[in-house]
């Protein structure tokens, strides 16, 4: 089976944060399950770098917008070793490729007579990079950029025709009714493009912004950031491919781009997929990016899950308020695996999560310290000191597979880990109830610690999408020829 997923693309305008370290992770996990599964897989991440916010930072800074843009996407590649990330692919909207083909597709929409010019007025946001209705704004402000003012637009653009895929939307919910998860999200985008749909603006006057993809045939004009970004989940497959453009553009068209190999093309063997993006981005991926797709006479996405953000002690995280959270920091201090725990376990998958590092630090002793880590070495420990010999089932589940695909399968990576913690828990209940160190015989011993130690092996095979290392490790002890005593798993604080 082939499986595609991808991140939504981070703006490099800041660097990165414990949000986006949310949403990767979760993406990074789907893809080792789907490995460790026997799938193929294509995981896609990258960087956004265009638009307004990234043309004005780099201007602040005195620098070049491309200059800029290398710096902050290393920085967000270098995610990839910071927290053991597994993703076949870094795509950056500044890439020669995708640069090609959002011009491709912006062909296509405008072949189906979907791009149009229009003078325009509106009220925009630059911290999302979009237009905002008086309905969608709290006192005058954005809700999500409260700090920003609105700026006004005043212009002639291109526009996309997202009123006529009203319907076809709709269309697309219904028949599928997990195509956005949770299916509160689902009810929200279906509430949203019930209500009505008005075109919007996928161009902007060079200029006034020059730091875009140009128009087709407009030199005036560059793309809008968000047209241009959405197409990155087909441009990192390799789309347009040679026949696609041919099938679409015409055969009278030299094509420019990567030539199709009809058992190797990427975009035939993985697309559509699965997406994953936070809660504010939840028109853009599931409405925008849908309409553009039928527009081009692609295939919509398979669904797209999305999360909740991440507070610090309550409130938003915010540069003025000092509480923003950097991933590699947090790393430095308690290792890559307590960090995706920590993550994945003690968040809620779909709405927002609460970090403060005093919650951060009871799990770490509570579940990784005292819990994995001491039982691990406990029990490796035992079976060492009496110089046991077992033979464990390393192709074993405890029966534990079925309820832990499960949960994986609906995104609920909390309670996919729950079910792992509880096993844990019970193999501590039987090292207290049966007090192994007072037991003499070896025979008798070995009862009492096989079932425990093939139960901890069973909890790290499963473990390993969430924290490999870990799991490596236990796994390397526990399936060994002879089980020494672990090293320390999870030093104390």
């Amino acid at each position: 089976m082939k499986y595609y997923i991808t991140t939504t693309l981070p703006y490099v305008n800041a660097e990165p944060h414990i949000g986006f370290a949310l949403e990767i992770i979760q993406a990074d996990v789907l893809a080792r399950f789907h490995r460790q599964n026997g799938d193929e897989v294509f995981f896609n991440t990258g960087t956004d770098e265009h638009g307004l916010k990234i043309y004005r930072k780099a201007q602040e800074l005195g620098i070049d917008p491309q200059k800029y843009c290398d710096e902050y996407a290393a920085k967000f590649d270098n995610l990839k070793a910071a927290l053991n990330l597994s993703y076949d692919n870094f795509i950056r909207t500044t890439d020669g490729h995708h640069i090609a083909a959002a011009q491709a597709f912006w062909q296509l929409c405008e072949k189906n007579g979907d791009i149009y010019k229009k003078n325009y007025q509106i009220k925009y946001c630059v911290g999302c990079e979009l237009e905002k209705t008086e309905s969608e704004l709290a006192g005058g402000k954005c809700p999500i950029h409260p700090n920003l003012d609105l700026e006004l637009i005043d212009e002639e653009n291109y526009f996309f025709r997202f009123s006529k895929y009203q319907q076809s939307l709709l269309k697309l919910y219904s028949q599928n009714k997990e195509f956005v998860v949770p299916e509160w999200r689902q009810n929200e985008i279906t509430n949203f493009v019930t209500a009505g749909l008005e075109d919007f603006s996928v161009s902007r006057l060079k200029e006034k912004m020059p730091w875009g993809i140009p128009v087709p045939g407009d030199e005036a004009q560059v793309m809008y950031v968000w047209f241009d970004a959405l197409v990155n989940y087909i441009s990192c497959l390799g789309w347009p491919c040679h026949c696609e453009r041919v099938n679409k553009l015409g055969a009278d068209e030299s094509p420019d781009l990567a030539l199709c190999q009809k058992d190797s093309c990427n975009y035939k063997k993985f697309w559509p997929g699965f997406q994953v993006a936070g809660k504010d981005n939840l028109r853009q991926q599931s409405a925008m990016w849908q309409a553009m797709l039928l527009s081009a006479g692609l295939p919509t996405s398979k669904q797209v899950m999305i999360h909740g953000f991440i507070t610090a002690g309550g409130q938003k995280m915010s540069k003025s308020l000092g509480n923003v959270v950097n991933p590699f920091e947090l790393v430095e201090k308690f290792g890559t695996d307590a960090v995706r725990y920590y993550l994945l376990a003690k968040l809620p998958p779909f709405e927002d999560g609460d970090y403060t590092e005093e919650k951060f630090k009871e799990s770490y002793t509570a579940d990784l310290c005292n819990g994995l880590g001491n039982l691990v070495s406990r029990v490796s420990n035992l079976i060492d000191k009496n110089n046991l010999s077992l033979k464990l089932d390393t192709a074993g589940d405890g029966g534990m597979k079925e309820s832990f695909d499960q949960k994986l399968s609906e995104y609920k990576f909390n309670e996919a880990l729950e079910i792992l913690w509880t096993k844990l828990r019970a193999c501590d209940e039987a090292i207290t109830r049966t007090e192994p160190w007072k037991i003499k015989d070896q025979a008798e011993l070995k009862k009492v610690l096989k079932p425990i130690a093939q139960d901890i092996l069973n909890v790290a095979a499963l473990l390993r999408p969430f924290m490999p290392t870990t799991a490596d490790k236990i796994i390397q002890t526990f399936a060994a020829e002879k089980i020494v005593k672990s090293e320390i798993l999870f030093p104390r604080i």
